[in-house]
């Protein structure tokens, strides 16, 4: 009699295709509204946004609000209103002597009092004609749009904060992270799966919260030396980016970091970041991805007019080639056109 012939094994399941890249919307839809406001916000989230971007300072008072800098004087209309013509100062942040109003001078309630405008007329004047019209947000009120979004749209939206200068402020007692936290919790948000990302160009301050919160962290790369005195181009060999995914889901390094340019402006070949930080288990969102023809490779720019907007599209399916998870995009149009969406 003939051994009946063994089972097969069963087969491996199909490999899961890669998750689509996540859009970030720098600042809001900033290449169209003038940046954090919840203006900007609104439409990057019409245009198919994933999370929203608020860089996070502190007032005098202690509130989290959304400015790009803690220095106010090119995103707001500060200069226009005597009453704080005394407090024009000048300080140094990180370093670097910086003259202007800053946002740790003024109450909430002061804060209020002014009005947001385009930070690049030169380039973005069609956002002057939003000039005026919004206030300066505070955290609380990005979280709750968000979520509105979210049971609106019936699409997750979430944030993408970063602590803005967390040294400085800390070093006035107005430390930015418990009051981070201490929303987040409010908001129901302490998990990895929660639609949110912690970013810090600092290193200390992202150690530290990894033991305080369950939500995804990711290292900003920039250049030099970062504020707590941590070298970024030892980050970044595969032995540093061992020690990143200790405390971080993820990288952001600034985007030629990832697929450099040459002195005229054309485009490289990739480097090896993204497939090192892929094996040390790391996501790689760069930034920042801009429309207007300034910011683009020589390839892809359409005209000579640096405002004029060329193919942003193009550059960012570029580095969803060379592998990238995110991307932080002044255009969320553009990320979706890259997606292959609808184009921008």
């Amino acid at each position: 009699m003939t051994a009946a012939a063994a089972p097969l094994p069963p087969s491996p399941p199909p490999p899961r295709p890669p998750a689509p890249a996540i859009i970030i919307a720098h600042r809001g839809a900033s290449a169209d509204r003038p940046e954090h406001t919840l203006a900007a916000y609104r439409l990057a989230i019409a245009q198919g946004a994933d999370f929203i971007e608020p860089d996070l300072v502190s007032t005098k008072d202690h509130v989290l609000v959304a400015r790009h800098e803690n220095e106010i004087s090119g995103t707001t209309d500060v200069a226009d209103h005597p009453e704080f013509a005394s407090r024009k100062r000048t300080q140094t942040i990180d370093g670097e002597a910086m003259t202007g109003w800053f946002t740790e001078d003024f109450t909430l309630v002061e804060l209020r009092t002014l009005r947001a405008r385009e930070r690049l007329p030169q380039l973005r004047a069609a956002n002057m004609a939003f000039d005026g019209e919004e206030l300066v947000p505070t955290l609380d009120e990005i979280i709750a749009l968000a979520k509105a979004e979210t049971r609106r749209t019936g699409r997750t939206i979430g944030i993408y904060p970063e602590t803005k200068h967390p040294s400085h402020f800390r070093s006035l007692g107005l430390a930015l992270e418990p009051l981070l936290l201490a929303a987040l919790k409010k908001a129901g948000w302490t998990s990895k799966s929660a639609p949110v990302f912690i970013q810090s160009f600092e290193i200390d301050n992202l150690k530290a919260l990894h033991g305080q919160t369950g939500v995804r962290l990711i290292q900003l790369i920039g250049d030099g030396r970062s504020a707590d005195g941590h070298d970024y181009a030892a980050l970044l060999t595969p032995q540093g980016l061992t020690g990143v995914a200790a405390y971080a889901a993820g990288i952001g390094p600034e985007k030629s970091r990832v697929i450099p340019r040459d002195a005229a402006g054309n485009l490289l070949a990739p480097t090896g970041l993204v497939a090192d930080a892929h094996a040390a288990g790391l996501q790689v969102h760069p930034w920042t991805f801009r429309p207007e023809n300034y910011f683009l490779p020589l390839a892809l720019r359409r005209g000579a007019d640096p405002r004029a907007r060329g193919d942003a599209a193009a550059e960012i399916r570029l580095f969803l080639e060379a592998g990238i998870d995110g991307v932080f995009s002044d255009s969320p149009a553009a990320a979706v056109a890259a997606l292959g969406g609808p184009p921008a």
